[in-house]
């Protein structure tokens, strides 16, 4: 099982959301200057700096780190066939996963002082990290089968003692994810269910919450901040793809669609500001965005 996957010429718009409240956003479209046939671009990680981390490249995933508007750093794991770089945090460490050249993937994480640590659990056959926070911890999972057929378990790694902490879903038949850590070691992730349904999930300090976008039919957490928010994607009752914002503190959803994606658009990460980052479209065709509140 992998992560939901819809997987600089600024273009600016304004989207007013669905909610309890209405929030507009500036829009920005990102597309990496190097892929030139078929454009993909992923914006998956931002921090309170605004540098962004993500990937590029359908076919052969290329990592990198992005100051805006179009400084793109690459960041690929030393002698790896492909990189994709998910999580950054406010130090500028990053985290993501690398395939090597025996088609095996690893986690790993990434200093500023450019030291790259591969991160594997003890056994496992595949590895992801997803998330990174200031306390050098991040969160990812597992799974068994090198190919990732077999179900996933999710788990937060300490970056300090090598710790691993692997998190029970009695409900995640078909596997789970860790798809964000925060400050306040807030994790997040999704779990498929016995009936193969996704449901996003928010755990603090041991109180579990499933998150279920309003008549939805497929919801995934993606990330989260230190201000009480949770990022992710649903469909809709027509299997189009949306992102959300989800309110801890009043439990209230909002739907963000990229103007020039709405039914596609994806949302992965987000930082104390609410700035937003994400992408849209189809695939072997994506778009990154930036979404600034207004």
């Amino acid at each position: 099982m992998k992560r939901f996957q819809l997987s600089f010429a600024l273009a600016l718009a304004l989207l007013l959301c669905t909610s309890a409240f209405a929030q507009s956003y500036t829009f920005m479209t990102v597309n990496n200057p190097n892929d030139t046939n078929d454009p993909f671009t992923q914006l998956l990680g931002i921090n309170n700096s605004m540098v962004i981390a993500g990937y590029h490249n359908f076919f052969n995933n290329q990592g990198f780190t992005l100051n805006l508007p179009m400084q793109f750093t690459v960041e690929n794991y030393p002698n790896s066939a492909m990189t994709q770089v998910i999580g950054i945090n406010n130090s500028l460490t990053t985290s993501g996963f690398y395939v090597d050249n025996a088609s095996v993937t690893h986690g790993f994480y990434h200093t500023s002082n450019g030291t790259y640590t591969t991160v594997d659990f003890t056994g496992t056959a595949f590895n992801q990290l997803l998330s990174q926070n200031d306390f050098k911890q991040a969160s990812g999972y597992y799974s068994l089968s090198q190919n990732n057929t077999t179900p996933d378990f999710p788990y937060v790694y300490d970056e300090v003692g090598g710790v691993f902490q692997v998190i029970t879903i009695p409900s995640a038949v078909g596997g789970a994810q860790a798809t964000g850590i925060n400050n306040s070691q807030e994790v997040c992730g999704f779990f498929i269910d016995s009936s193969m349904v996704n449901h996003g999930w928010l755990l603090n300090f041991g109180v579990f919450t499933q998150l279920d976008y309003p008549n939805s039919t497929f919801t995934q957490a993606l990330g989260l901040n230190n201000k009480g928010q949770v990022v992710g994607t649903y469909l809709d009752a027509a299997s189009l793809s949306h992102g959300f914002i989800y309110n801890v503190s009043s439990g209230q959803y909002t739907s963000i669609d990229d103007p020039n994606g709405v039914g596609s658009t994806v949302v992965n990460g987000i930082n104390d500001a609410g700035d937003l980052v994400g992408f849209y479209g189809a695939p072997p065709i994506n778009s990154g965005f930036v979404a600034l509140p207004q």
